[in-house]
């Protein structure tokens, strides 16, 4: 594996408009928040294994508005069954990144269960969403994130990542009645 987890978020960057919802959980969310700071970032840290289902609310409410949904694979083992409920809403604006480390990162670090045999994309196969892919080189991936995003959803992304550079893990912040009220004021305006 070369893609490094920053890098992935940057290659994305360019394909996030201003007015595309981004939902991001744990390390996935610090790193984001620190390349990419602005309004429509949705902060879902602290409940684990909720950031698709999240997602899958924002996309039902703001159907003209595309939602990507930074995961994480230890993140959605705990609510798995919500592949198949995003499956079956038939969200076509959910574009759903899984960074994929094989790790609880925020926790320690631990592993996950069946790490070197977990399927991430063949689950998302299986719940039904219309496309999915795996990408563990960063060249690949800025090769294929037009026809990923270009293609109605839900999509599935998996990242086959290694950790970038460290960001600061600021969870003040993340915890704050700020970061809720600049979403909820970014969301209204749109």
């Amino acid at each position: 594996m070369t893609l490094r987890r920053d890098d992935a978020l940057r290659a994305l960057i360019p394909h996030v408009k201003d007015d595309d919802i981004v939902v991001a959980v744990y390390q996935s969310c610090f790193d984001w928040l620190a390349i990419n700071p602005r309004d429509l970032n949705y902060v879902a840290v602290g409940a684990m294994g909720q950031a698709s289902s999240h997602g899958l609310g924002l996309a039902l409410a703001n159907p003209t508005r595309r939602v990507f949904v930074l995961d994480g694979d230890g993140s959605l083992l705990m609510n798995l069954g919500t592949l198949v409920t995003i499956a079956n809403a038939g969200v076509k604006n959910l574009y759903h990144f899984l960074a994929a480390n094989r790790v609880y990162e925020v926790n320690g670090a631990h592993p996950l269960p069946g790490a070197d045999r977990v399927d991430f994309e063949g689950l998302a196969r299986a719940a039904g969403y219309a496309g999915a892919r795996s990408f563990d080189d960063l060249g690949a991936l800025e090769d294929g994130l037009p026809e990923v995003l270009g293609a109605d959803g839900p999509q599935m992304s998996v990242l086959e990542i290694v950790p970038g550079d460290p960001y600061p893990r600021d969870y003040n912040y993340i915890h704050s009645a700020a970061a809720r009220h600049s979403f909820r004021e970014a969301l209204n305006r749109g």
